[in-house]
């Protein structure tokens, strides 16, 4: 065991950080330029960065875009064999655990976000001003930093060998990692149950809110991305550690794990973003050459969730005129 572990620590342990920093640079660049268009729109527009979802999915995005970028800097410098100080390590790995709890919680806040405008509309109304939701998306922030300052901050956490800046950093606090997501992910659950259950209490049987409980499916799949790995890699954990999966299984399956669930949480803008049609709607004004594209990808996943649709784009206005009628027709007198 101890020459497996020296071996795949050494030539196979190289391999595998620079598989890691691949999958985190590929995915870097993929969501840098999601984040230079859908995150400039709302930056720029002043009805979207007033919206709770709106900026919600901008702390989402740009979230990812920090992980993705500090987690290939770190994959990297031990492909490399970079010998980083306490500080330097520190700094790098604080950064890392904060953005991956953030994206964490910023799922939950959006799940919860739905789940007050939906089922109680005139309270969330009344809360939601226009500097709340940024007051809302710096409150995650703050509350990601609780578990690396609480594991990393404490005098001898990370200890002063530069040699140590290594993965073994990242494994610390699963305990408080698996609170944090069971958490999460019964919040979450909690959030679209509750949905679910007011649309069937209020008689919702018409064919667009059948396209919201599919819609709800899509997000509980990219949800799924998101939560799934933690999930694998803890049970990889007790497989290795009951005797059942051998380290150097364990350490495949674990960047197979990490590369294939990294590249498919950059599909997150095309859930969470490219969907919504006010979004659409102010990037065909700034960015007109891109849209043409972008409608084609937001097209092919509405194809995907609904085969029997011949005509999405006509069904799409269709929807937001209804939409605006339904909001006009209150305001008519009786």
């Amino acid at each position: 065991m101890n020459a497996t572990g020296q071996e795949l620590g050494n030539g196979t342990g190289q391999e595998y950080a620079s598989v890691r920093a691949c999958a985190s640079a590929v995915s870097f660049l993929l969501l840098a330029f999601i984040n230079l268009i859908i995150n400039y729109t709302i930056l720029r527009d002043e009805e979207l960065r007033g919206q709770a979802r709106f900026v919600l999915v901008f702390h989402l995005l740009f979230s990812g875009l920090v992980y993705f970028g500090v987690n290939s800097a770190f994959y990297l410098q031990i492909y490399l064999g970079a010998r980083l100080s306490a500080g330097a390590c520190l700094t790098l790995v604080t950064v890392l655990v904060t953005s991956a709890s953030n994206i964490l919680l910023t799922l939950t806040a959006m799940a919860l976000d739905r789940y007050c405008a939906i089922c109680f509309p005139l309270k969330y109304s009344a809360l939601c001003g226009r500097q709340r939701p940024w007051l809302l998306g710096l409150g995650t922030w703050a509350l990601a930093l609780i578990i690396p300052l609480s594991l990393f901050l404490p005098p001898g956490a990370v200890a002063a060998d530069p040699s140590t800046c290594r993965r073994d950093q990242l494994k610390k606090g699963e305990v408080q990692k698996i609170v944090l997501l069971s958490l999460c992910t019964g919040l979450i659950l909690f959030s679209y149950a509750r949905i679910l259950l007011e649309g069937r209490r209020l008689g919702v049987l018409s064919r667009r809110n059948r396209i919201g409980r599919k819609t709800i499916v899509m997000h509980g799949a990219q949800l799924a991305v998101y939560l799934l790995p933690t999930f694998v890699n803890f049970a990889l954990h007790l497989l290795n550690r009951a005797g059942h999966l051998q380290a150097g299984a364990k350490e495949l399956f674990g960047v197979v794990n990490f590369a294939f669930f990294s590249l498919a949480q950059c599909i997150a803008p095309v859930i969470y973003g490219l969907r919504k049609e006010e979004l659409l709607e102010k990037m065909h004004h700034r960015f007109p050459c891109l849209y043409c594209n972008l409608k084609g990808v937001l097209e092919w996943t509405v194809r995907a969730a609904r085969p029997g649709l011949r005509h999405p784009p006509r069904e799409r206005a269709m929807t937001a005129a209804q939409r605006l009628i339904s909001v006009e027709s209150p305001q008519t007198p009786v």
